[in-house]
């Protein structure tokens, strides 16, 4: 595994395999790695040639300074993870060589970054849209994999990509969860063992609001899973909502041709957490 720290080393390396019609499977990541980071690169090894890794604490992308100061920062044990798990290139740039100067792009959202996450984290989808195009102008890859965790990350996304026609290839995975249902995330290690234990509830009240779908509608359940939450003080609710799977727009009632995502952000332990769950496919 080759590590690169400035973006010409990368490109001069890049291009050359690019070149030889290589295809590029890419993992942008901010470190702390986990099962879900790698269950990505392991995707992107069976489906390109050559997998690249990015691990950079995106500064931009933070609303909130604490946030950025507490975000976990573990180097040493991310590239002891990365090799066994297929990963050939990693690109680990400083804050200088990826903002060199001011940062003047803009991208129009409508209200994708306006909703939900949007909504409690301004000026957090601006930044991930301009990382996220700087590292596919650097990378060039093929394919580049998104955790669906992250979804309403993936719809900006695939916005920004439109809106600079993108040729890569976006792939959505699957949430990796913990044997007791917690999504994996690089903030989880900053739970308390007592918020950990603690931290299923999530997937658990997300899972019951699932067993409603047949027979109630989704304001009913909202209200439902809200209530639920509200017994467990320990738990700061920002949002629970369920939105059409494309638009992200609050869904009045369930349809067979409309595809139902329920999303969900707490607060525990003095650490954020997201979480979501398909209710209808």
């Amino acid at each position: 595994m080759i590590q690169f720290y400035t973006s010409d080393e990368l490109q001069s390396h890049l291009t050359l395999l690019i070149k030889q019609g290589k295809a590029l499977g890419f993992v942008p990541t901010m470190g702390a790695l986990h099962e879900g980071h790698l269950s990505l690169i392991r995707r992107a090894r069976l489906e390109n040639d050559v997998v690249v890794c990015s691990i950079f604490v995106n500064p931009i992308q933070f609303n909130n300074a604490s946030d950025l100061e507490k975000y976990p920062r573990t180097l040493e044990a991310d590239l002891a993870l990365l090799e066994p798990a297929g990963c050939d290139v990693v690109f680990i740039p400083s804050v200088e060589d990826m903002y060199p100067e001011p940062v003047k792009e803009s991208f129009n959202f409508g209200y994708l970054d306006k909703i939900m996450e949007g909504k409690f984290r301004p000026g957090h989808f601006e930044g991930v849209a301009v990382v996220v195009r700087r590292l596919f102008e650097k990378v060039q890859p093929t394919r580049a994999y998104f955790g669906l965790k992250d979804y309403q990350q993936i719809a900006v996304v695939k916005s920004m990509m439109n809106q600079i026609n993108s040729p890569v290839n976006l792939v959505p995975c699957e949430i990796v969860r913990e044997p007791d249902g917690l999504a994996m995330s690089s903030r989880n290690v900053r739970l308390s063992a007592e918020a950990r234990d603690r931290a299923p509830v999530i997937f658990q009240l997300l899972k019951s609001g699932r067993t409603m779908v047949a027979n109630h509608s989704p304001a009913q359940i909202v209200e439902y899973v809200v209530s639920q939450f509200q017994l467990h003080p320990d738990f700061e609710l920002e949002y629970f909502e369920i939105v059409d799977s494309e638009t992200l727009l609050p869904l009045e009632a369930f349809s067979p041709d409309r595809s139902a995502i329920a999303c969900v952000a707490v607060w525990l332990n003095k650490v954020r957490l997201i979480d979501n769950m398909l209710y209808s496919d």
